[in-house]
């Protein structure tokens, strides 16, 4: 070997260590989990369009709201489930269960003679998409170096751009032409591809107990509490959706299944902001019920105060799925780490700023177009936050609480939507929201005479919590 060919070779870097997440080591790997994710993207956007003729045509618009929340109870045990399951023996066996469970229950819900099965079928698939949510991003914190971790966790936010836009009518046109049944039977069948091309590469890279030490037993008592946090929540939002005196005591009961079990599965120090790791995975809940819950009734808003049909108000959310990816990538360059503190603030007022304005609206002189200007950058914003904080708590997270760890953020993500959700919707229904709803047909001139203020009572509480993340992002590192 001559003295150049020594030097090159003492200089040459491994492509594992200069490479991207589609370099040779790693390209398999990041096409299969971002499949994975673009699979769930695709089914949340779609099924949502075929529901309420699925409803409908089972008898069961009266239970409509439960084919939504017993996904999320479950989701919910399948998260700290994941966690446990991913730090004793490593998350391939949590995602490929997962990923079973997916499909079964998008089976399950398509064959449905009734409604109540057809519920059964939604709650196996929030089972197993809570397994999957927490398995994923273990991938990603034992699988990837931490220069790679922002710009695989932008990636999964790309995956949810073309869902957002081709799956509410893909899954329209195969209503309307082939049945609802079509749209929950079809999705498995695209599980297969990700499969292939994740699993092998997650047994090799990310397979295994992560902590030194004999392979622990599962935390029965986080289990329990799991469970307790997924029956607490069910309770809570079915008390929001029937509002009667009598619904006091469910409301009850679930409050205080949700404050024990909190308490237990969240880092110690959450509710009050403590420095580190307790303040990222609050800030997740924070930013995420803040801007779901406003984003939820939008549509509804367009459509009864200023007279859009149901698809025009969808379209005006359509960019936020481009902005919230070029957020994503935006925190995934490596000139902005030393300053992603600042972005996750500046995303925060960006949040706000955009719930604040949408209501602006109601006022028949604001243009309608304002609502998709403002969503856009409220959007741009939870790009910089919510990949953000993935990564951060991935950073802040030893390899044995991953797991763990992960489950806490996703916990404080589901979690903070459906109490916002419910405390937003029974201020809806207040001050007026059920005689909103039953506008959603009329004429413009109709709907303009319905109850803006019950519009106005979700979404200015909402941009207020939102200015409460931005504060908690100046909490986000140790001093």
């Amino acid at each position: 070997m001559t003295a150049l060919e020594a030097r090159a070779a003492a200089t040459t870097v491994p492509s594992e260590e200069t490479g991207g997440v589609l370099s040779r080591p790693y390209r398999a790997l990041s096409i299969g989990i971002v499949s994975v994710v673009l699979v769930i993207a695709f089914e949340a956007t779609a099924v949502g369009t075929a529901m309420p003729v699925a409803a409908r045509e089972l008898g069961g618009v009266a239970l409509y709201a439960f084919a939504f929340s017993g996904y999320f109870t479950t989701s919910l045990f399948g998260m700290v489930l994941a966690g446990q399951w991913s730090d004793r023996d490593g998350p391939l066996g949590s995602l490929a269960s997962g990923i079973g469970a997916f499909a079964a229950g998008l089976l399950l819900s398509g064959t449905a003679g009734g409604m109540w099965v057809f519920i059964l079928g939604r709650a196996v698939q929030g089972l197993g998409g809570g397994l999957v949510i927490v398995a994923l991003y273990v991938v990603v914190g034992r699988a990837y170096p931490q220069r790679l971790r922002p710009a695989i966790m932008a990636a999964f936010a790309a995956a949810w751009v073309v869902p957002s836009v081709v799956g509410p009518l893909a899954a329209g046109a195969i209503t309307e032409h082939l049945g609802w049944r079509w749209v929950f039977i079809g999705i498995p069948a695209l599980v297969g591809v990700p499969l292939a091309l994740a699993l092998p590469q997650i047994r090799r890279r990310a397979s295994g107990q992560a902590g030194a030490g004999g392979r622990a037993p599962l935390d029965r008592r986080r289990i329990r509490l799991a469970f307790a946090i997924a029956l607490g929540a069910g309770l809570f939002q079915y008390a929001a959706q029937d509002p009667r005196p009598l619904s006091l005591v469910p409301a009850a009961a679930g409050a205080a299944l949700l404050v024990s079990a909190v308490r237990g599965l969240l880092p110690r120090g959450t509710w009050r902001a403590a420095r580190g790791l307790p303040s990222v995975v609050l800030l997740r809940g924070v930013a995420a019920g803040a801007f779901v819950s406003a984003e939820s009734f939008v549509p509804l808003m367009l459509v009864t105060q200023r007279g859009l049909s149901p698809t025009l108000a969808g379209l005006s959310l359509a960019a936020g799925g481009g902005t919230w990816a070029l957020g994503s990538w935006v925190q995934a360059r490596p000139r902005v780490e030393p300053y992603r503190d600042r972005l996750m603030f500046l995303g925060m007022l960006l949040v706000a700023a955009a719930v604040a304005a949408a209501p602006s609206v109601l006022i028949p002189a604001v243009p309608v177009w304002t609502v998709a200007v403002a969503w856009a950058f409220g959007c741009f914003g939870m790009g910089l936050v919510i990949a953000s904080t993935s990564v951060l708590l991935l950073q802040l997270s030893a390899p044995e609480e991953a797991g763990s760890n992960s489950a806490a953020l996703q916990i404080s993500d589901a979690l903070s939507n459906v109490l916002l959700l419910a405390v937003g919707g029974a201020a809806f229904a207040a001050l007026g929201g059920g005689a909103v709803a039953r506008t959603a047909t009329a004429t413009a001139s109709a709907a303009h005479s319905s109850h803006p203020a019950a519009f106005a009572v979700v979404f200015l509480p909402m941009a207020g919590v939102a200015l409460l993340g931005a504060w908690v992002t100046t909490r986000l590192r140790e001093r």
